[in-house]
């Protein structure tokens, strides 16, 4: 690829391809592609054959070529590149512009059933992934919507699958949030189903449905409330706590004490989302207070800019944070 650049207030760079039909492909139908990256980096973008014509101001511009020249680069590797992905790369870049998407996208976790690649989508995400690979405990902390816990979940069935462990366990504390469900009907499986819902989902994704009750029904994987860890060792295992924050002090020590030998533990949870009665503190804060420093235990944390869902859940991420703030300034106040 060639550039050119004139460098004024406005900024006009001069990109050529060397590939057309990669090009067309980064350019996407009716040039969709291109309009994702003008709307989001604030330039204005032009297409003849396989040279484009960006302008704006330079730091706009700048960003806008180091997207689509690394976007063009995983294309000819293979990945094939959605407009979500789009969103990402501007996202990674626009705050760490000296980023390589490729260690980030062609990191594949794992294949689900329907042939989609599950891989990293921001540098919180790719750090998350190499905090599990290297460590036998790891926390992921942060706003719902950032992958903490499906990406827990793809890499135990990666595991799994490569025989690096024998089981997979997945447990939730059976907490409700804010609302009063009453005495469930059913038999104890389906009364703790509602809770555990989204591991079994995220299972589904990974293994398609008849595969994941295959492994069930085989013991191989288990989905169980977090009682039902009491008294258990657990070992050649990878075992994904979810919803940690809704953990007292003494649920997240026993937790955390069941862990044996081959085994690997993820801890999830979103400390602005506690649900606990009465005030309890929640043993995934106190965790990360007198934890930290354990070698073998790392803390990944993510913020809303690592949110992976619809970008409306950002907004209302941020709108929340910000609610939360002022009131605690007008508290102090008082």
């Amino acid at each position: 690829m060639k550039t050119s650049a004139t460098l004024n207030l406005d900024t006009r760079q001069n990109l050529e391809f060397a590939d057309f039909s990669i090009a067309q492909i980064l350019f996407g139908d009716l040039n969709r592609n291109l309009q994702i990256v003008e709307q989001a980096a604030g330039v204005q973008i032009n297409a003849r054959g396989n040279i484009l014509s960006i302008q704006g101001k330079k730091h706009s511009v700048d960003l806008a070529v180091t997207v689509l020249d690394q976007l063009y680069g995983l294309i000819q590797k293979g990945y094939p590149v959605f407009s979500q992905d789009i969103a990402f790369a501007l996202k990674i870049l626009s705050s760490s512009p000296q980023t390589h998407l490729e260690e980030i996208f062609l990191d594949r976790v794992y294949i689900t059933s329907k042939n989609r690649v599950v891989s990293p989508k921001s540098v919180s995400q790719k750090h998350y992934i190499e905090a599990i690979r290297h460590n036998d405990i790891v926390f992921g902390i942060g706003p719902a919507g950032t992958g903490k816990t499906y990406l827990a979940v793809a890499m135990a069935v990666s595991a799994l699958t490569a025989k690096q462990v024998q089981s997979i366990i997945l447990t939730r504390p059976a907490v409700e949030a804010g609302e009063k469900l009453g005495f469930l009907p059913g038999d104890m499986a389906q009364k703790v189903d509602p809770y555990l819902r989204p591991l079994l989902d995220a299972l589904n994704d990974m293994l398609g449905r008849e595969k994941t009750q295959e492994f069930m029904e085989r013991g191989i994987i288990e989905v169980a409330p977090l009682a039902f860890m009491r008294g258990r060792t657990l070992n050649d295992a990878f075992i994904i706590l979810d919803e940690a924050q809704n953990t007292t002090r003494e649920q997240m020590k026993m937790f955390l004490t069941r862990i044996g030998f081959d085994s690997k533990a993820v801890v999830t949870g979103d400390i602005t989302q506690i649900d606990l009665p009465n005030g309890n503190p929640s043993g995934l804060i106190e965790a990360k207070k007198i934890l930290s420093k354990i070698k073998g235990i790392e803390f990944s944390q993510f913020n809303r800019s690592d949110v992976v869902r619809h970008p409306l859940v950002q907004g209302i991420i941020q709108a929340y944070e910000l609610q939360s703030k002022n009131t605690s300034r007008k508290s102090s106040r008082k």
